[in-house]
C-alpha cells in the first residue's frame, strides 16, 4: 500500500511509502486515481520511489510463489542455486524475527 497527499483540491501532489501527518490516506499503486497522477506526473522521484515499492510487493509475491512450489513437490528448495537459497533462507529469517516467530530451524521450515 502507499500513502498519498492531496492538495485543497482534493487532487494527489505526492505518493509517499509510509503515513504521515499530511499524508495517512492509503491507496493501492494500482487505483485508477493514481495511475492517472502517475500518467501526469513528470516527476522522477516519485516514480522511482512507487517503482521501488512495487518492486518489494513483487518480491514477497515471488517468495511466495517458492514457497508454494516446493509444498507442492513442483521441485526441491534445494534445486535453486546456492546464492539464491541463502538469501530467500535470510529474508526467512529477517520476516520470522520480524513477526516474532522463533526462529530456531527444521528442515520443513526453512522454505
Amino acid at each position: 500500500m502507499i500513502y498519498i497527499e492531496r492538495n485543497n483540491q482534493g487532487s494527489i501532489i505526492a505518493i509517499h511509502s509510509e503515513p504521515g501527518k499530511n499524508h495517512s490516506e492509503q491507496k493501492s499503486i494500482t487505483d485508477k486515481e493514481v495511475l492517472e497522477f502517475l500518467n501526469t506526473s513528470s516527476d522522477t522521484d516519485e516514480l522511482e520511489k512507487l517503482l521501488l515499492l512495487s518492486d518489494q510487493e513483487t518480491i514477497r509475491i515471488l517468495e511466495d510463489l517458492i514457497n508454494l512450489l516446493v509444498k507442492n513437490n513442483i521441485f526441491q528448495f534445494t534445486e535453486l542455486p546456492q546464492d539464491a537459497q541463502r538469501k530467500l533462507i535470510h529474508r526467512r529469517l529477517l520476516r520470522d524475527k520480524i513477526s516474532g516467530k522463533s526462529i530456531l530451524l527444521e528442515d520443513e521450515d526453512i522454505l
